[in-house]
């Protein structure tokens, strides 16, 4: 398992390294909110190692998607929060 776990991230590295030409071409904010996406999917890394079924890019976009979403659920709560609070 610890094996696994190395080689998704070192795919999730090569991925990164494989797309600096695209973060280096955006704002520098914006590099900042896509160096966040990465990190967010680091966060799910042992979930990403144990999907066989998809791609592994297609995996780590699913851990991406998971963050953002919990993110936005943390700023609806908290929005409701302030509205009736």
């Amino acid at each position: 398992m610890g094996r696994t776990l190395s080689t998704i991230t070192q795919y999730l590295n090569e991925t990164e390294a494989m797309l600096s030409s695209f973060r280096r071409a955006l704002r520098k904010s914006d590099q900042y909110i896509f160096d966040g996406i990465f990190a967010s999917a680091r966060k799910h890394i042992t979930a990403i190692s144990q999907s066989d079924s998809l791609l592994p890019f297609e995996t780590i976009l699913l851990a991406m998607l998971l963050e953002q979403s919990k993110e936005i659920a943390a700023l609806r709560h908290e929005l409701e929060q302030r509205r009736h609070g």
